[in-house]
């Protein structure tokens, strides 16, 4: 009774859609099944959190994905926030319940000596106004590590050409500065002069099409998919890729965490973590290759 009672509330009260409303019915069966098995009834007043422990490590045993178990246990979660509120149960036993933690992806990232084949390549770029934009856009994704949208919305007003920094908008209009080198600060102004003398029509923004327009988000992708494409090993080419590359590169040569996640603009220190991980590899993989008793035998 109150599990149609609970999916009709999904239904109506927070719109979920059928595929999720089949979803959960389908979870909460399962859920049903297990604990009848287990006491022989369903009784909701009688299961607690141990019990659901228990149908978490069953999921697991019988080799459920983490991602799938979550899914289910976010489910019963859900069902029993809604009973509670209903006055049904006085507390919620899943609420405390943790699931299996899901392994992330690591980032994928371009090596400092492929970026240096796409940019240092004469080849690679046209000798107009939008080849020396292209290749000034992916170097300056590649040295800043900042977000496409970040590029696309800065200004020439953006620039501190005395301090040598560039004032980027990152996610809820939070600004931060990062810092430029003197090489990269001579391609931005010698970049700047070709657009200059190029567009006719002034536009307060940095990067422009050749009609003087701003960028849209789909042509810078383009732009860093087309380069990156040459790097046959890599499997995603896209502007973040770089954002990556630049955090990646940053931690293998010393720089502190603290400081790479206020260049990225992250809120949280778990958001920049996850290149730490990266970094340990790419550690691993010079110990392995580097230290003589770190080698096979058929190597030595």
């Amino acid at each position: 009774m109150w599990k149609n009672k609970f999916i009709e509330y999904l239904r109506f009260e927070k719109n979920y859609s059928s595929h999720t409303e089949i979803s959960y019915l389908n979870d909460l069966n399962q859920f049903e099944k297990f604990i009848v098995d287990k006491c022989g009834e369903f009784d909701l007043q009688k299961i607690d959190s141990d019990l659901i422990r228990i149908w978490i490590m069953q999921l697991m045993e019988e080799g459920m994905k983490p991602r799938s178990v979550n899914r289910k246990l976010s489910a019963v979660k859900s069902f029993f926030k809604y009973l509670k509120k209903q006055g049904v149960v006085t507390h919620n036993p899943a609420e405390r319940v943790n699931g299996p933690k899901v392994n992330k992806k690591l980032p994928v990232f371009v090596s400092n000596k492929d970026m240096e084949k796409i940019l240092d390549d004469d080849e690679n770029f046209s000798d107009d106004f939008e080849g020396h934009r292209d290749r000034f856009i992916i170097e300056l994704f590649y040295v800043t590590g900042m977000r496409r949208s970040e590029l696309i919305g800065l200004k020439d007003s953006d620039i501190d050409f005395y301090n040598k920094t560039l004032r980027v908008t990152g996610k809820r209009n939070k600004q931060r500065i990062i810092p430029l080198s003197d090489i990269t600060m001579e391609k931005l102004k010698g970049y700047m002069q070709k657009r200059d003398e190029h567009i006719k029509n002034k536009s307060p923004f940095l990067f422009v099409r050749n009609n003087g327009e701003p960028m849209c988000p789909i042509m810078v992708y383009k732009i860093v998919n087309t380069h990156l494409s040459s790097i046959a090993t890599l499997s995603k080419k896209s502007p973040h890729v770089l954002r990556h590359s630049f955090a990646t590169e940053m931690l293998n040569n010393g720089a502190e965490i603290n400081a790479v996640k206020e260049l990225l603009g992250h809120s949280s220190l778990a958001s920049t973590e996850i290149y730490t991980h990266v970094t340990f590899d790419e550690l691993k993989r010079v110990y392995n290759n580097a230290h003589p008793r770190a080698k096979n035998e058929g190597e030595k």
